[in-house]
């Protein structure tokens, strides 16, 4: 009997260290993202989330200033030990547009290499719109990983804690990205309708390259004002892409094109800059009025580009023809690409911003 007993209370001690080492297994301590490598951004002056330190920059329209405020395109690089990734963030209290998922309105999504390639791992999806917490990924092997976590394109990050099992490492890592390419445009450049953050062409562009693509997309309002051009002007980049004709009107494009280039090029006189014409709104497949809208804008750029090319050797144009496909299939709304139509995007332009580049040495 006391044999018995022993057994039962052996099993018992047993049972209750088996469910303490467990909870401790499952216990999940949370980093602040300061601590790690943030990517993305020209430079890290201003608030940390934000793109741009528009404190440092009074004069910018003022929906530039408030779209500058988005974490489009920035992402958290680090390495960790842990068996799963978690996050605990807040945002603005934006409300996701009818042309954007929530997950790429104000969640993430994250990376992970193998193999020298970043590999899509997960989502961290919102449930509220203001703060969130999510199980990103979970049951990953032993070892060390190098993780990349896009952030929110359409809203403000105002913090974020990356979760870890307890016991395990996470440390910063250096950028993953050279050079410093700047893509300055209108949503299509931000994101718009990209299901998640990490599919945004800038930020595909910086995954299958390993160059540093900044996402400057401004959501209705990359019009090319002059005070924007002073902006980019002063940034240190080696590099720019202009794919910003979308958002000006027809006579906007004729009249601020080659100020807003020439401003740029007096402080930057050897980069390359690649401008690319506006996609074809499938919108305009029935509506002739914005089928005539957006070919007036792509005359109007094509005209002024090639003006400036006369005296200008480092200055180039894409063609808008064929960067959505042509069957109608390419964007969300008839206006912003969806993930087939970004990738038909990159199909046309990653090639030859490449091929432009090597001439560089970029």
């Amino acid at each position: 009997m006391v044999s018995y007993i022993s057994v039962l209370i052996l099993s018992f001690l047993s049972l209750i260290f088996t469910l303490d080492t467990f909870g401790q297994e499952a216990k999940t301590v949370f980093i602040d993202a300061h601590k790690l490598t943030l990517v993305g951004k020209v430079h890290h002056k201003g608030t940390f989330f934000h793109r741009l330190d528009t404190l440092a920059n009074p004069n910018l329209p003022k929906a530039v200033k408030v779209l500058a405020t988005h974490a489009a395109g920035l992402a958290i690089a680090f390495q960790t030990t842990s068996s799963k990734i978690a996050a605990k963030w807040c945002t603005g209290a934006g409300i996701p547009t009818d042309n954007m998922t929530g997950i790429a309105f104000e969640g993430m999504d994250l990376y992970i290499k193998r193999n020298d390639r970043w590999q899509y791992a997960g989502v961290a999806r919102p449930k509220s719109h203001t703060c969130n917490e999510a199980e990103i990924v979970a049951n990953m092997p032993a070892g060390n990983k190098t993780c990349l976590l896009f952030l929110p394109t359409y809203d403000e990050t105002i913090s974020l804690q990356i979760g870890i099992d307890s016991g395990t490492t996470i440390d910063p890592v250096s950028n993953p990205f050279k050079k410093t390419i700047v893509v300055y445009g209108s949503s299509i450049v931000q994101g718009a309708s990209a299901s998640r953050p990490g599919l945004s062409y800038p930020a595909r562009l910086s995954r299958e390259t390993k160059l540093n693509f900044v996402n400057l997309g401004f959501s209705g309002s990359a019009k090319m004002e002059i005070e924007v051009a002073n902006l980019l002007s002063d940034l240190s980049m080696d590099a720019l892409i202009l794919d910003c004709v979308p958002n000006p009107s027809p006579e906007e494009v004729l009249a601020r094109t080659a100020s807003f280039v020439t401003t740029i090029r007096k402080k930057h006189p050897k980069i390359p800059i690649i401008a690319i014409q506006s996609i074809a709104r499938e919108k305009g497949n029935f509506d002739t009025q914005v089928a005539s809208r957006v070919l007036q804008k792509n005359n109007y750029f094509e005209t002024e580009i090639k003006k400036l090319q006369q005296h200008d050797r480092n200055l180039y144009l894409i063609y808008a023809d064929g960067l959505l496909g042509n069957d109608q299939e390419g964007t969300a709304d008839g206006i912003h690409p969806n993930d087939l139509g970004f990738d038909r995007m990159l199909h046309k332009i990653r090639p030859m911003i490449l091929k432009i580049f090597r001439r560089y040495g970029i």
